[in-house]
Order: structure tokens, then sequence, then C-alpha cells
């Protein structure tokens, strides 16, 4: 393993009741692990086993499965953790995992969950859990009151974020992409859901990315959760016995029993067992940023960052690029690069959010000033509506959607998903974790995916209006109906137009 974290294998590639009480232990149904490493011996030396997960339920399953089975350990990193049925439901499991024994860790980015939620403090007075926040603030963590001024004391630094997000079961299964803890995740959400792309990995990609866990879990900007609270854990939960996990989990189930039902399905018909047998099995490279990356006072060096080995993969593209992220802030280096690639003849598609779908309309303000520039070099720019029509499976229900997707195919190849976004927060500020599968069959899968986001069903499709002396840019789209359509005006509300204006005002382009 070099220092950018970065393991390569071999090449190939081949196809191949309503809630339970935290309370009670219960066995795994099967020997995951046993099946897991059966698996892997029968393939090919050095290769991983890989299968998408696309929807929602899916990701939230695989979750949930992968730690009902879990027999030895579960390691848990993740960027932001939100309170909901999901969460609660995934926190159940876990307490179930740790009374029959498992050894579990959680590591959470301080700042984006800022490990408020008393169920998750809860859950880390088990003695079988422990629990680490990265990279919080030396003054004022304690208090509540305190804490924002920590942080603004020490802004340099805590604008550093880590935002890998792992899943680890038995050190030979992990669930990555995307998707943080929220029901917003999980399709849960009534308000809005996040359209996003996950990855079930098993065997030597898996252990790698163990590797990078237990990098991060031994940091010394990996706190123990204990030192950064006024009351010790034991005390805390103490404090909060009269209410258990177990009647949060009621509550939730009893105010959205249709939700709850859909959300613990896996454990009438459990899935996890036929996607190990539709497993796609090729070369995996696990990348991930060194955790001192969010230590360093300056822009760190290009070498040590992760996106470093997917520069000759990127540079040597041939025909086709597609890329999706849900926040898209070029610069003027990406400019250069996409341009590049249009002049060499190679079809570039870029799909992210909408104004109107963004859930970050000050990163939509980054974006703006570079889309005349790559329309007019050849890039054909997508951006995902907020309701999809009613023909497209993006349609979730009357949810609102955004994408929150962050993935890459190259010439129809290899393909890297992971968390990271394509601006100049993922790449210079915060510590990413990715995977790069050279395989065919996986690649392909997601540009279809791409594809069908790209649709004027899903999303509008940006060009410049030649028909007009101004020359601006008009929203194409398709109605419920199929007919072609278009926006002369960026669709959005006017708060959301102000905050995109804002960004542009104050340039804080590289801060986003």
């Amino acid at each position: 393993m070099t220092r950018l974290g970065v393991v390569e294998r071999t090449t190939g590639d081949r196809s191949a009741s309503a809630h339970r009480s935290p309370g009670r232990a219960e066995a795994p149904v099967s020997g995951l692990k046993s099946r897991i490493d059966s698996l892997v011996q029968a393939a090919t030396p050095g290769q991983s086993g890989f299968r998408l997960l696309l929807s929602g339920q899916d990701a939230f399953n695989a979750r949930a499965e992968a730690i009902a089975q879990a027999t030895e350990s579960l390691d848990l990193q993740y960027y932001i953790t939100h309170d909901g049925i999901s969460t609660r439901l995934l926190l159940g499991e876990l307490l179930q995992a740790a009374n029959r024994g498992v050894r579990i860790r959680l590591l959470l980015d301080d700042f984006a969950s800022d490990a408020r939620d008393h169920r998750i403090l809860l859950s880390a007075a088990h003695p079988n859990i422990e629990m680490k926040v990265f990279n919080p603030p030396n003054k004022g963590r304690k208090r509540a009151t305190t804490r924002p001024l920590g942080r603004l004391l020490e802004l340099p630094h805590q604008h550093r974020r880590m935002h890998n997000k792992l899943l680890l079961a038995d050190r030979n299964l992990v669930v990555m992409g995307g998707r943080n803890l929220g029901d917003e995740y999980y399709d849960a959400d009534p308000e809005r859901n996040f359209v996003d792309i996950d990855l079930l990995c098993v065997g030597p990609v898996a252990s790698d990315f163990s590797t990078s866990f237990e990098a991060y879990w031994q940091h010394s900007l990996a706190v123990p959760i204990d030192q950064s609270l006024r009351k010790s854990i034991k005390r805390f939960g103490r404090k909060h016995q009269p209410r258990p996990l177990a009647q949060e989990i009621d509550d939730a189930c009893n105010k959205d029993p249709d939700q709850c039902a859909l959300l613990t399905a896996y454990r009438r018909t459990p899935q996890l067992g036929t996607w190990l047998d539709q497993l796609v099995w090729a070369t995996g490279t696990a990348l991930w940023d060194p955790p001192g990356k969010l230590a360093t006072a300056s822009v760190p060096d290009e070498g040590q960052m992760m996106t470093a080995p997917l520069l000759p993969v990127a540079q040597g593209v041939r025909r086709e690029l597609m890329l999706v992220s849900a926040y898209f802030v070029p610069t003027w280096a990406g400019l250069a690069y996409l341009s590049d690639c249009a002049d060499r003849g190679v079809s570039v598609r870029v799909l992210t959010n909408s104004l109107e779908a963004t859930d970050v309309p000050l990163v939509h303000g980054g974006y703006q000033p570079y889309r005349t520039a790559l329309l007019n070099a050849g890039v054909r720019l997508f951006e995902m509506r907020k309701k999809p029509a009613t023909h497209s499976r993006y349609r979730l229900a009357d949810t609102p959607v955004s994408l929150h997707s962050k993935a890459a195919v190259f010439d129809n190849r290899q393909v890297f998903i992971g968390p990271l976004n394509l601006d100049p927060r993922s790449v210079l500020w915060n510590s990413e974790v990715g995977v790069l599968v050279d395989s065919p069959t996986l690649a392909n899968a997601v540009r279809q995916l791409l594809a069908e986001g790209q649709s004027g069903a899903v999303s509008y499709e940006v060009e410049v209006d030649c028909s007009t002396r101004s020359a601006g840019l008009v929203w194409n789209y398709e109605d419920d109906q199929g007919r072609a359509l278009k926006h002369k005006r960026e669709p959005a509300n006017p708060w959301r137009r102000f905050n995109a204006w804002l960004a542009r005002l104050l340039r804080v382009e590289p801060f986003l």
C-alpha cells in the first residue's frame, strides 16, 4: 500500500415481523463470513466481487443485513448522521450485534454529525461499542453553547472534514458510496430524497478498506467521544435509561407503520444472500486520502491526494467520459481538461443538480460561471430536476428529489464510485474514499443508469440558445406526456437564485 492508500488487484471480469427489540441478542441467520470466504477462494486470485446498490431500499437492506449477520466485527465511518426511522433501526441492529459479542467501532465526522443525538450516545455506552469523532475543535467542544465559537476560532482547520462513508462487516464485506445515515438517503423522507449510488464489495478490496478505516481510527484526529462530552458515556446512559432505544424504534414505527414495514422487509425476505450470487468479479483498486490530509496547514501535495491515481485513467480516456456529481465546480483546470477531451473527439457528458433541486444553492453558484464555456467547448450538461416526470423511475411518489450521486465512467470500461464530488472541497479540503473497478460489465450498468438520468424526463439539458442575439442558456426537458419543452430562465425560486448570486459575488468557489 502506498501513502495514497491505494491497493490494486489483478485484472479480469466475470458476472456471476415489523421490528425486533434491540434488547434481544440473536445469532446471525447464516454464516456470512464463511460464505464470502468461499466465494473469494473460488474467484480468480486477487479479484473482488461487486454489486451496485441503486435504490434507497436496497442500500438500507445491505447495511441492515450486513450488521445482522456479522459475527466478529463491524466498523462504520460516516460524515453525517441524522435522526430518523432508518437510523434508529440501524442502531437497533448494531445493539443486537453488540449484545451477541460483535466488536463495533463507530467513527463519525465531528462537524456534520456532532454527536448530538442521544441514541448514538446511548449506543456508545455499550461495552462492545467504541465511538470516536474525527477532527473535533480543540476548544469549546463539550458545550453546545461554546462549540460554534470553538469552530470559529479554528476556522482554517475546521473547514476540513472527514467525508468518508463506509460500513465494514467482518473485514470482508463493505458497503460504500455516497450515502450517509439519515432517512433522506433511503427513500424514507417525506420532504426530500437523494438519488445516490452505493456499491457492495467483498473480498480483497473490502480488506483494503478495512486497512483505511484502521488508519483513520488510530489517527490522532480521531478522539474518543467520552473526551468530548461534559458527562461520561456511562452517566449519560444512566440518565436516559427510562427511554431506551427499543421505545424510540416503537415510536417511529407507530408514527409511520408503512415506512417501517418497508424498511424492515429484509427480515421477512433477506436479499443479501441473493446479491452475493449476483456479484461481478473484477479488478478493484481501493483509494483513500491519508487521514493526515486534514491536519495539513495548506493545500496538500497532489501526490498525497486520493485523486492522483485517477489522473492517468482520466487522461487516457479516448471515446467517452460520463460524470455524475451532486456538487459540480470544475474550476478552470477542470474546464481545460474537459475542453481538451471534447477537442479530441471524446463524448463528454456531465450530470449534476439543477438549481431548483440542489440542497446547497451556494455550490450551484460556483458552477454557473463555467456553463457557457463548457457548452461552447462541446461538453453536454444535464441538471437533474426537482420532480422528474411520472414515467421515470427516478420519480419517488410526490417527494422532491435531489441528486447525491458521485461516479465516473471511462470509455465504458472503468468506473469510479465513492463520495468524491467534483469540486475543490472534496479534492483539496475533505478526506475521501472510493473504488476504481476495471469491469465493462459494471461500467456499462453505471453508464446506463447515468444515460437514464440524462433523459428529458429526469433532467434538463442545458444548451446555448443561438436563436437570440444574447445567446443565453435554455433548459430543455419533457413533461409527463413526453412532450419536448424548454425554460428560457433557470428554473428555481427567488431565494435559490439569490444564494447562487451571493456565491458568485463573494467568490467562495475555493471553499465549495
